[in-house]
């Protein structure tokens, strides 16, 4: 609505004001969507809605990779001297290590 009615107001700002409360929302409301829609179309410098759900998934894929290596070393520090004791046994009798 603000870009088919921005040429009936003297300024963007002016139809902002104008269409907000005819819509339901606040002007800030209304402004910030306006300037994602420029962002989308490359009207404005940005990050666009696509590159936004983009970065969103990459940080939760961060997050579970955290997760996930935080899991490993916590398993890792509690099987460490499991198998530094098996292998230290075989050395002591002259085998080698039961994973060959």
């Amino acid at each position: 609505m603000v870009f088919e009615n921005q040429g009936s107001y003297e300024s963007q700002a002016a139809a902002i004001k104008a269409i907000a409360p005819k819509i339901g929302c606040c002007r800030d409301t209304l402004r910030r969507w306006v300037q994602q829609e420029e962002a989308d179309t490359g009207q404005r410098d940005g990050v666009t809605s696509e590159e936004r759900a983009k970065i969103k998934e990459l940080e939760r894929e961060v997050r579970e990779r955290r997760q996930d290596n935080e899991i490993l070393k916590k398993a890792s520090a509690y099987f460490a001297p499991a198998l530094t004791h098996a292998s230290m046994c075989c050395r002591a009798t002259g085998r080698r290590s039961t994973a060959h």
